[in-house]
This record gives C-alpha cells, sequence and structure tokens, in this order.
C-alpha cells in the first residue's frame, strides 16, 4: 500500500471505530439505566436497545446510492451529524420515549457503505482486499473496547454521559472526514464492495446467500436480546452492578478471543469451513440456553459468555468470508449490502422481541428466545454446502462497466 493508501484506510477506520464506540458502549449498561426512566417497562427498553437497528438497515443501501450522486465525505458528514444528532437527543432524554426517539435517529446516520466505497475509491484493486481487511479488523476492536469501556464510563458519567460522549465522538468522524482524509479524483461504483440496485433481487433468490442473511440477523439477534438479560444475570451470580461488570467482560472476552483464533485458522486454512460453522452455532445456542438456567452460578456464568462471545466472534468473522465465496463476482457489493442491511434489522428484531420475552419470563425467557433463534438457523445452515474458494475473480477496480463487467464510473 502507497502512504496515501494507508493514510485513508486507517482515517476511514477511525471513523468505523468512533461511531461503533458510541453504538456498542451502551449495551453493557442501558438495560440497567432504562429501568428508572418514565415510561420504561421492558419491552420498551428492548426497542430503544434495538431501534437504531431498523434505521440503520432500512438506510443502509439508500445512503450508499446517494454517495454515488453527490459524494462519499457529503453522505459520511450528514450521516454523521444524524448519528450525532440522535446522541444529544438520547442524552438529554427524560423519558424512555425519548431515548427511543433518539436511538432511531442514530441509526438514521447508516454511513458503514459509504467508508467502505470511500475506502475502495482510495485503494486500488490490487491492495483494496487488504484494506477492507483493516477495516474490519477495527470493527471488531471497537466491539471488543466498547464492552469492557462502556461499564466504567458508566461510574464516572452515567449513560447520558455515554450518550453524550457519543455526539463528540460523530463530531470527531466528521473532522477526520473532512480534514484528513483525501478526496477521491471521481466517484466509481465498486461491484465489489457497493450495491448496485439491478442486482438486488438477484441476491435476494440466491439460496446460498439468503441462508447467509439468515445468519447474520440470527446473530446479531441473539447478540442484542441477550444484553437484556446478562447484565442481570451478571448481578445475581456476582453480585456487581453495571459499573464494576468491566471486570468480568475483560476477562470473559479475552479468553474468547483466545478460542476464536483457532477456531477460524482451523475453519480458513484447513478447509473446515462448514464444520466450525456449524459448530459454532450450536455453541451459540447452548450457551445462551446455559446462561438461562444459570441462577447464581458463577462459573457457569462465565463459562457460558466465553462460549458465547467465541462462538459470536468467530461467525462475525466467518460470515462476510462465506458470502464473498457464495456471491457471483459481478454482485459481491450488493450482496454484501443486502447482508449488512439484515444485520442491522436482527440488531432491531433482537432487542424488540426480546424485550417482549423480558416482559414475558424475565433472563430466562430471554435466553430461551435466543436459544429458538439459535437452534433455527442451526436448521437452515446444515443444509450448506461445504464451501470451497470463491466462486469468481472479483471484478477490476476502474474500466468501464463494458470492458471489465466491474466497476462503473460516474
Amino acid at each position: 500500500m502507497t502512504p496515501n493508501e494507508r493514510r485513508a484506510t486507517g482515517c476511514l477506520a477511525a471513523v468505523f471505530a468512533v461511531r461503533l464506540l458510541g453504538l456498542f458502549m451502551i449495551y453493557p449498561v442501558f438495560e440497567a439505566y432504562a429501568r428508572g426512566l418514565p415510561g420504561a417497562s421492558p419491552a420498551m427498553i428492548g426497542l430503544a436497545l434495538g431501534a437504531y437497528g431498523l434505521t440503520q438497515g432500512l438506510l443502509q443501501i439508500p445512503f450508499g446510492l446517494l454517495s454515488d450522486r453527490i459524494g462519499r465525505k457529503i453522505m459520511i458528514t450528514i450521516g454523521l451529524l444524524f448519528f450525532a444528532g440522535g446522541s444529544v437527543i438520547a442524552a438529554r432524554a427524560g423519558s424512555i420515549e425519548g431515548v427511543l426517539f433518539g436511538r432511531i435517529l442514530q441509526g438514521a446516520g447508516a454511513v458503514g457503505s459509504v467508508v467502505l466505497a470511500l475506502v475502495a475509491d482510495l485503494t486500488r484493486q490490487e491492495v483494496r482486499t487488504r484494506a477492507m481487511a483493516m477495516v474490519g479488523v477495527t470493527i471488531g476492536l471497537a466491539f471488543v473496547v466498547a464492552i469492557v469501556v462502556g461499564p466504567i464510563l458508566n461510574a464516572v458519567i452515567g449513560v447520558p454521559g455515554i450518550f453524550w460522549l457519543t455526539a463528540v465522538l460523530a463530531l470527531a468522524g466528521i473532522a477526520i472526514t473532512l480534514g484528513l482524509v483525501p478526496s477521491p479524483e471521481r466517484l466509481v461504483v465498486h461491484r465489489e464492495s457497493e450495491a448496485v440496485p439491478a442486482l438486488i433481487s438477484r441476491v435476494l433468490v440466491d439460496r446460498e446467500l439468503l441462508r447467509l442473511d439468515v445468519g447474520i440477523f440470527s446473530l446479531h439477534a441473539i447478540l442484542t436480546a441477550s444484553f437484556l438479560a446478562v447484565p442481570t444475570l451478571l448481578a445475581a451470580a456476582f453480585g456487581t452492578g453495571a459499573s464494576r461488570e468491566w471486570m468480568i467482560y475483560l476477562p470473559v472476552l479475552v479468553a474468547s478471543v483466545a478460542l476464536m483464533v483457532p477456531a477460524v485458522i482451523l475453519a480458513e486454512r484447513r478447509g473446515m469451513m462448514k464444520e466450525v460453522f456449524i459448530t459454532a452455532i450450536a455453541v451459540l445456542a447452548a450457551s445462551v440456553f446455559a446462561l438461562g438456567f444459570a441462577g447464581d452460578g458463577a462459573v457457569t456464568v462465565i463459562v457460558a459468555l466465553v462460549l458465547f462471545f467465541a462462538a459470536f466472534n468467530s461467525m462475525e468473522a466467518m460470515l462476510p468470508s462465506l458470502v464473498s465465496r457464495f456471491a457471483p463476482p459481478d454482485a459481491k457489493g450488493t450482496a454484501m449490502g443486502v447482508y449488512s442491511s439484515m444485520q442491522f434489522l436482527g440488531i432491531f428484531a433482537g432487542g424488540a422481541i426480546g424485550g417482549v420475552a423480558l416482559s414475558w419470563s424475565g433472563p430466562r425467557g430471554v435466553c430461551i428466545f435466543a436459544t429458538l433463534v439459535a437452534l433455527a438457523w442451526l436448521g437452515t445452515a446444515v443444509a450448506m454446502p461445504k464451501p470451497a474458494g470463491a466462486r469468481g475473480r472479483t471484478a477490476g477496480a476502474s474500466k468501464p462497466r463494458e470492458a471489465r463487467g466491474g466497476d462503473i464510473a460516474r
């Protein structure tokens, strides 16, 4: 990679990171905070936690398409302003309804697809996969850091303070985008990283891609629902408040990564992708079921959480790789766009339905719901064919559509 490519990729990865830190920091502390808000009920708490996923999922592809017309940086700035505005509204809200509105507005800043498109604009075809991998690693690190740092910040500034910090991080993302990220010489539709409207119907009827879309939807529904139950389960097992849970999350996440790395290596380098994939779903189902019936058993809770995050992180690494392998060469970007939208819609469904389950039967009801989702996913995944290599070579980056069938210059 050239210095300019490294700079562009690093800066755009930072934009991704500051946004995701703000989103994920509230996960481990939101349920306990929201219980004290006027109008709060388990169903409303779950809805507020997952609400940003609805607007995020619906607007991912439209934001990307608009960026082709009016510019990447403009759309990133608009999206981050929405995100900052929603964060301010959530920080100042005096009721669960106010937080819900703020979360919906946060999700309207659906800039993920635009950031990836700008990465593609600013890198050559031969280094683009490496650049995307750098962004992917940043996303994973942001999640791990946010889950640990969220409870620490909660002890100092509370959840409203975290929302205010999220707004500041969004403004920092705008400053990075406008001040440090180079501007592309021209806008190009990169079919390996952007959605093409004419190809969406083709992607939606592809059985294997649909199976993977169900997978990412289920995975993030389970994750979001679980955070409605885990804080209460940790309090029962360890007697800790939300502000001290980082002392549990930190070793749990470190242990889960230690388990995840060899699993991914086994899948990618030993040709055991399907076997590891199916095993990870089964482990996910078993871990959330164990959480639901752990009671005050501290050891059971810790083991279940380690296995849960190991399976989750393994899936986060494997699912995009599988989409890339199964997608037709000229529709990879479209396949990833639909996949990303399903991820965020899963977040919304997990929060909304998980909140109903919480009102029905408390944390155990949430874990039963998550277990059923995992088992349904397992039922669809066992029929997946054993993946080989990618179906074909990614189309070129700069030649016209007629010549290469790849990118389309604007």
